[in-house]
């Protein structure tokens, strides 16, 4: 682990530069996107040496598992990361668990809220930016106060749902959908907030139309665009082993249900034993151990029926190595079952260039017709992604996807332009937190 000075270090610092603005970065997750996006605003910082002190608060296992993102911090002038203690890693409810236990996210939704107050103080920050304000919104809307201003990302809105085709609540979405309403209500009440960014435009507007002082702001999901590099075009497909003639189908990140991935499996029953012989999945993603188990059962009984070749990769993928796994595929699935929000995996497939077969349902599905990245289908069906894949089987994929239209929309997403944005929006309060940045009272 790469070793940080002690919270109490920082906020003797802190003290002793009272006029400088402060900016926290607070985010607890060390996964997916998580640690793409710090690295975006830490090289912006560094790069147009902005003036104060950037604080970024992260969990012990972000140092661990991306010490080059750490590194970029001790390389930029007034930079530090900060780690949360030992005891405070100790008893924060696992983020692994929180897909399936409500009381789990309640519990991590309190704990981060408490990390949150305590180090914006201990650190004499100026300006919060939370980069998932899901987690601490029901606490901000009940009136609980920051001793300083602070902006956040807001990224599962469903209030808004209703004007998306094709759209029914389902199960608990009403209850969230009338959630978020309250909770935006209060929300925009609030003087300490400056902006809300969201990753749906949709969303942001219908924000604005809550909100006077119109502090919503749409904000660019960021990807890296990396040139392919035709000499490694070979590595992935020798490594796995695929065999001739079959077109990779890409399943890509953390591995849970809600990512579609035993709809995927079961849609090969669906498929001609001829169609099936033309396709290999690669699953590739961390995965807890109970799922994998449960997992590995599902392929080898889709496998004895049906000859479609399935490869599994549940280790680590580094940052620096996730283009790779679009670039080599063929084809990308993102079939997430009701998911709410945007997802990178959108825009990964979009600068490798790469066609995608994604839910229908709400924002994605919203996203993926818009800018002709691929097809879209009921994903709850496993028939319908069948259909899915035969169209892929069928046609060129520059005819399901348009290849120009994906790169306007990768150009777009440009991780410079999410700095940008983020700066723009906070550099002008920064200051003014100096002075204003007491709580409500």
């Amino acid at each position: 682990m790469v070793g940080m000075p002690s919270v109490e270090k920082f906020a003797s610092l802190g003290q002793g530069m009272a006029s400088d603005p402060r900016l926290l970065i607070f985010d607890l997750d060390y996964r997916g996107h998580h640690p793409g996006y710090i690295q975006y605003l830490v090289k912006y910082w560094r790069d147009r040496h902005l003036p104060g002190r950037l604080d970024v608060l992260v969990s012990q296992q972000f140092l661990q598992r991306h010490p080059q993102v750490v590194a970029l911090g001790s390389a930029a002038h007034r930079v530090r990361f900060v780690a949360i203690t030992a005891q405070e890693q100790a008893n924060l409810f696992e983020s692994a668990d929180l897909e399936t236990s409500f009381k789990g996210r309640i519990v991590r939704a309190f704990q981060e809220w408490t990390i949150l107050r305590k180090y914006t103080k201990a650190l004499g920050s100026t300006h919060a930016m939370v980069m998932y304000l899901d987690t601490v919104l029901l606490r901000l809307a009940l009136g609980a106060s920051l001793s300083c201003r602070f902006s956040g990302i807001y990224f599962r809105p469903i209030f808004h749902y209703d004007q998306f085709p094709n759209y029914t609540p389902a199960g608990r979405e009403r209850l969230w959908q009338w959630r978020d309403r309250v909770c935006l209500n209060r929300l925009v009440r609030s003087r300490q907030l400056s902006t809300l960014f969201c990753l749906d435009s949709f969303a942001a507007e219908a924000i604005n139309r809550m909100d006077r002082q119109q502090r919503a702001t749409y904000l660019p999901d960021p990807v890296e665009i990396q040139a392919s590099e035709c000499s490694m075009q070979e590595d992935l497909r020798q490594r796995f082993g695929v065999e001739p003639g079959r077109m990779v189908c890409l399943l890509f990140g953390v591995l849970t249900e809600r990512k579609g991935m035993y709809q995927v499996l079961e849609s090969v029953r669906h498929l001609a034993a001829a169609e099936a012989k033309q396709l290999c999945f690669w699953l590739v993603g961390t995965i807890h151990p109970a799922e994998r188990l449960m997992l590995q059962a599902k392929i080898q009984e889709v496998q004895r029926s049906h000859p479609i070749q399935i490869c599994c990769q549940h280790d680590f993928v580094p940052d620096t190595s996730v283009s790779s796994y679009f670039q080599q595929s063929d084809v990308i699935l993102a079939p997430y079952q009701r998911h709410i929000g945007m997802s990178g995996i959108l825009l990964h497939a979009a600068a490798a260039q790469r066609p995608v077969l994604s839910s229908d349902f709400g924002l994605m599905g919203e996203v993926v017709r818009r800018h002709q990245l691929g097809i879209t289908v009921n994903s709850e069906d496993p028939a319908a992604i069948a259909q899915g894949l035969r169209q892929f089987l069928w046609e060129p994929a520059a005819r399901v996807g348009q290849p120009e239209a994906m790169r306007q929309f990768a150009e777009q997403n440009r991780a410079a332009e999410f700095a940008a944005r983020v700066f723009q929006a906070i550099a002008p309060v920064l200051t003014d937190g100096l002075t204003d940045g007491l709580a409500d009272g």
